[in-house]
Protein backbone atom coordinates (compact mmCIF):
# COMPACT_ATOMS: atom_id res chain seq x y z
CA UNK A 1 0.00 0.00 0.00
CA UNK A 2 2.92 2.10 0.61
CA UNK A 3 4.57 1.75 -2.46
CA UNK A 4 1.36 2.65 -4.34
CA UNK A 5 0.27 5.37 -2.52
CA UNK A 6 4.08 7.30 -3.13
CA UNK A 7 3.36 6.33 -6.91
CA UNK A 8 -0.10 8.21 -6.76
CA UNK A 9 1.83 11.02 -5.03
CA UNK A 10 4.55 10.91 -7.72
CA UNK A 11 1.87 11.01 -10.34
CA UNK A 12 -0.14 13.91 -8.81
CA UNK A 13 2.73 16.16 -7.92
CA UNK A 14 4.37 16.29 -11.29
CA UNK A 15 2.15 19.21 -11.59
CA UNK A 16 4.49 21.30 -9.82
CA UNK A 17 7.24 20.49 -12.22
CA UNK A 18 5.19 21.68 -14.89
CA UNK A 19 4.52 25.09 -12.65
CA UNK A 20 7.96 25.50 -12.52
CA UNK A 21 8.23 27.16 -15.94
CA UNK A 22 6.98 30.17 -14.75
CA UNK A 23 10.40 30.58 -13.21
CA UNK A 24 11.93 31.32 -16.85
CA UNK A 25 9.34 33.51 -17.78
CA UNK A 26 10.16 37.17 -17.24
CA UNK A 27 7.39 38.81 -19.23
CA UNK A 28 4.12 37.39 -20.94
CA UNK A 29 4.12 36.30 -23.91
CA UNK A 30 0.78 34.85 -26.30
CA UNK A 31 2.63 32.42 -28.13
CA UNK A 32 4.13 30.79 -24.70
CA UNK A 33 0.56 30.12 -23.36
CA UNK A 34 -0.78 28.95 -26.52
CA UNK A 35 1.97 26.36 -27.17
CA UNK A 36 1.21 24.91 -23.47
CA UNK A 37 -2.15 24.65 -23.74
CA UNK A 38 -1.84 22.92 -27.17
CA UNK A 39 1.28 20.67 -25.44
CA UNK A 40 -1.17 19.63 -22.54
CA UNK A 41 -4.24 19.00 -25.10
CA UNK A 42 -2.33 17.14 -27.24
CA UNK A 43 -0.51 14.93 -24.15
CA UNK A 44 -4.36 14.72 -22.51
CA UNK A 45 -6.09 13.80 -26.01
CA UNK A 46 -3.22 11.14 -27.11
CA UNK A 47 -2.86 9.49 -23.89
CA UNK A 48 -6.81 8.98 -23.40
CA UNK A 49 -7.65 7.86 -26.81
CA UNK A 50 -4.20 5.36 -27.91
CA UNK A 51 -3.58 4.48 -23.16
CA UNK A 52 -6.57 4.54 -21.18
CA UNK A 53 -9.51 3.92 -23.56
CA UNK A 54 -8.17 1.94 -25.70
CA UNK A 55 -6.70 -0.33 -22.57
CA UNK A 56 -10.61 -0.35 -21.45
CA UNK A 57 -11.85 -1.73 -24.72
CA UNK A 58 -9.31 -4.98 -23.85
CA UNK A 59 -10.84 -5.65 -20.67
CA UNK A 60 -14.15 -4.99 -20.66
CA UNK A 61 -15.58 -4.57 -23.79
CA UNK A 62 -16.20 -2.36 -26.64
CA UNK A 63 -19.87 -1.09 -25.60
CA UNK A 64 -19.04 -0.82 -21.52
CA UNK A 65 -16.00 1.32 -22.71
CA UNK A 66 -17.76 3.50 -24.65
CA UNK A 67 -20.54 3.78 -22.37
CA UNK A 68 -18.05 4.52 -19.34
CA UNK A 69 -16.12 7.48 -21.67
CA UNK A 70 -19.09 9.32 -22.64
CA UNK A 71 -20.60 9.41 -18.95
CA UNK A 72 -17.48 10.46 -17.93
CA UNK A 73 -18.05 13.34 -20.75
CA UNK A 74 -20.76 13.68 -18.82
CA UNK A 75 -20.00 14.02 -15.41
CA UNK A 76 -17.51 16.99 -16.31
CA UNK A 77 -19.85 18.70 -18.45
CA UNK A 78 -21.69 18.60 -15.35
CA UNK A 79 -19.21 19.92 -13.27
CA UNK A 80 -18.64 22.58 -16.34
CA UNK A 81 -22.19 23.46 -16.15
CA UNK A 82 -21.81 24.25 -12.71
CA UNK A 83 -18.94 26.58 -12.38
CA UNK A 84 -19.56 29.51 -14.01
CA UNK A 85 -17.96 30.57 -17.33
CA UNK A 86 -18.46 34.15 -18.02
CA UNK A 87 -14.79 33.93 -19.37
CA UNK A 88 -16.04 32.45 -22.48
CA UNK A 89 -17.93 35.39 -23.19
CA UNK A 90 -15.38 37.84 -22.82
CA UNK A 91 -13.39 38.67 -25.49
CA UNK A 92 -10.31 40.83 -23.30
CA UNK A 93 -10.19 37.08 -21.29
CA UNK A 94 -9.67 35.27 -24.53
CA UNK A 95 -6.91 37.31 -25.84
CA UNK A 96 -5.41 37.31 -22.29
CA UNK A 97 -6.29 41.15 -21.62
CA UNK A 98 -8.08 41.31 -18.56
CA UNK A 99 -5.78 39.95 -15.91
CA UNK A 100 -9.32 38.83 -14.11
CA UNK A 101 -10.88 37.54 -16.45
CA UNK A 102 -7.47 35.24 -16.95
CA UNK A 103 -6.96 34.45 -13.74
CA UNK A 104 -10.63 33.00 -13.72
CA UNK A 105 -9.31 30.84 -16.70
CA UNK A 106 -6.69 29.37 -15.10
CA UNK A 107 -8.42 29.02 -11.72
CA UNK A 108 -11.45 26.94 -13.91
CA UNK A 109 -8.77 24.65 -15.54
CA UNK A 110 -7.17 24.03 -12.18
CA UNK A 111 -10.46 22.56 -10.73
CA UNK A 112 -10.98 20.93 -13.90
CA UNK A 113 -7.83 19.54 -13.80
CA UNK A 114 -8.10 18.34 -9.84
CA UNK A 115 -11.38 16.94 -10.67
CA UNK A 116 -9.94 14.58 -13.36
CA UNK A 117 -7.49 13.88 -10.91
CA UNK A 118 -9.01 12.36 -8.65
CA UNK A 119 -10.26 9.41 -10.89
CA UNK A 120 -6.77 8.83 -11.82
CA UNK A 121 -5.65 8.62 -8.53
CA UNK A 122 -7.71 5.37 -8.21
CA UNK A 123 -6.20 3.94 -11.11
CA UNK A 124 -2.71 4.70 -10.07
CA UNK A 125 -3.17 3.00 -6.22
CA UNK A 126 -5.03 -0.01 -7.47
CA UNK A 127 -3.44 -0.59 -10.84
CA UNK A 128 -0.11 -0.67 -8.03
CA UNK A 129 -1.73 -2.89 -5.56
CA UNK A 130 -2.69 -5.34 -8.16
CA UNK A 131 0.94 -5.37 -10.40
CA UNK A 132 3.81 -3.12 -9.03
CA UNK A 133 4.51 -2.52 -13.08
CA UNK A 134 1.82 -1.59 -14.07
CA UNK A 135 0.89 1.02 -11.71
CA UNK A 136 4.72 2.23 -12.19
CA UNK A 137 3.58 2.86 -16.11
CA UNK A 138 0.70 4.28 -15.49
CA UNK A 139 1.97 6.78 -12.99
CA UNK A 140 5.08 7.78 -15.40
CA UNK A 141 2.27 7.95 -17.95
CA UNK A 142 0.17 10.08 -15.71
CA UNK A 143 3.31 12.16 -14.72
CA UNK A 144 4.34 13.03 -18.34
CA UNK A 145 0.40 14.65 -18.71
CA UNK A 146 0.70 16.56 -15.28
CA UNK A 147 3.71 18.16 -16.76
CA UNK A 148 2.02 19.83 -19.28
CA UNK A 149 -0.97 20.20 -17.04
CA UNK A 150 0.74 22.35 -14.29
CA UNK A 151 2.35 24.75 -17.18
CA UNK A 152 -1.48 24.90 -18.74
CA UNK A 153 -2.68 26.15 -15.14
CA UNK A 154 0.61 28.22 -13.88
CA UNK A 155 0.50 30.09 -17.43
CA UNK A 156 -2.41 31.95 -16.72
CA UNK A 157 -2.16 32.31 -13.18
CA UNK A 158 1.02 33.75 -13.51
CA UNK A 159 0.30 36.20 -16.36
CA UNK A 160 -2.83 37.38 -14.38
CA UNK A 161 -1.44 38.30 -10.64
CA UNK A 162 2.41 38.53 -11.85
CA UNK A 163 2.91 36.43 -9.09
CA UNK A 164 4.90 33.10 -9.45
CA UNK A 165 4.40 31.59 -5.69
CA UNK A 166 1.10 31.83 -6.78
CA UNK A 167 0.76 29.82 -9.61
CA UNK A 168 2.82 27.56 -8.05
CA UNK A 169 0.42 26.98 -5.37
CA UNK A 170 -2.34 26.29 -8.19
CA UNK A 171 -0.57 23.86 -9.79
CA UNK A 172 0.22 22.14 -5.93
CA UNK A 173 -3.67 22.30 -4.79
CA UNK A 174 -4.74 20.73 -8.31
CA UNK A 175 -2.22 17.56 -8.07
CA UNK A 176 -2.73 16.84 -4.31
CA UNK A 177 -6.59 16.10 -5.57
CA UNK A 178 -4.65 12.70 -7.13
CA UNK A 179 -3.74 11.05 -3.76
CA UNK A 180 -6.87 12.12 -2.38
CA UNK A 181 -8.75 10.89 -4.58
CA UNK A 182 -6.64 7.25 -4.01
CA UNK A 183 -7.06 7.21 -0.33
CA UNK A 184 -10.71 8.10 -0.72
CA UNK A 185 -11.25 5.24 -3.11
CA UNK A 186 -9.34 3.47 -0.69
CA UNK A 187 -11.60 4.09 1.83
CA UNK A 188 -14.57 3.50 0.50
CA UNK A 189 -14.17 1.12 -2.66
CA UNK A 190 -11.25 -1.56 -0.82
CA UNK A 191 -14.26 -3.84 -0.55
CA UNK A 192 -15.64 -3.94 -4.53
CA UNK A 193 -13.06 -3.13 -6.24
CA UNK A 194 -11.77 -5.22 -9.43
CA UNK A 195 -10.56 -4.82 -12.83
CA UNK A 196 -14.02 -4.75 -14.17
CA UNK A 197 -14.50 -1.30 -12.03
CA UNK A 198 -10.92 -0.13 -12.14
CA UNK A 199 -11.19 0.02 -16.52
CA UNK A 200 -14.38 1.60 -16.29
CA UNK A 201 -13.26 4.44 -14.00
CA UNK A 202 -10.27 3.82 -16.68
CA UNK A 203 -12.29 4.89 -19.78
CA UNK A 204 -14.16 7.72 -17.85
CA UNK A 205 -10.80 9.61 -17.04
CA UNK A 206 -10.15 9.69 -20.41
CA UNK A 207 -13.73 11.20 -21.11
CA UNK A 208 -12.95 13.91 -18.49
CA UNK A 209 -9.63 14.20 -20.20
CA UNK A 210 -10.76 14.97 -23.72
CA UNK A 211 -13.44 17.26 -22.75
CA UNK A 212 -11.05 19.39 -20.73
CA UNK A 213 -8.93 19.81 -23.94
CA UNK A 214 -12.25 20.62 -26.20
CA UNK A 215 -13.88 22.57 -23.55
CA UNK A 216 -11.01 24.43 -21.88
CA UNK A 217 -7.49 24.41 -23.65
CA UNK A 218 -7.69 24.26 -27.49
CA UNK A 219 -10.69 27.15 -27.37
CA UNK A 220 -8.68 29.50 -25.68
CA UNK A 221 -5.60 28.74 -27.13
CA UNK A 222 -7.14 28.97 -31.13
CA UNK A 223 -8.40 32.61 -29.77
CA UNK A 224 -5.56 34.31 -31.74
CA UNK A 225 -4.58 35.14 -35.00
CA UNK A 226 -2.04 33.22 -35.28
CA UNK A 227 -2.64 29.11 -34.48
CA UNK A 228 0.27 27.25 -35.59
CA UNK A 229 2.32 27.83 -32.05
CA UNK A 230 -1.25 26.07 -30.77
CA UNK A 231 -1.08 23.47 -33.76
CA UNK A 232 2.84 22.75 -32.93
CA UNK A 233 2.49 22.65 -28.92
CA UNK A 234 -0.57 19.68 -30.04
CA UNK A 235 1.63 17.99 -32.45
CA UNK A 236 4.60 17.90 -29.84
CA UNK A 237 2.31 16.79 -27.31
CA UNK A 238 1.29 13.82 -28.77
CA UNK A 239 5.07 13.18 -29.65
CA UNK A 240 6.53 13.26 -26.70
CA UNK A 241 3.23 11.22 -25.03
CA UNK A 242 3.83 8.52 -27.87
CA UNK A 243 7.52 8.38 -27.25
CA UNK A 244 6.97 8.36 -23.48
CA UNK A 245 4.61 5.44 -23.67
CA UNK A 246 6.96 3.64 -26.23
CA UNK A 247 9.64 3.41 -23.86
CA UNK A 248 8.02 2.51 -20.56
CA UNK A 249 5.85 -0.61 -22.25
Amino acid sequence: MLNAFLLTVFAGLSTVLGSLIVLFVDKKKEIHLNIAMGFAAGVMIFISFTELLNQSIVIIGYATAMASFFAGILFIYAIDVLIPHEYEKEESCKHGKNNKNLKRCGTLLAVGIAIHNFPEGIAVFFSSLANIKLGIAMAVAIALHNIPEGIAIAMPIYYATKSRKTAFMYSLLSGIAEPIGALIAWFFLRNYMTTFVLNILLAAVAGIMVFISFDELLPYAYNVKQHHPTVFGILMGMIVMAISLHLIV
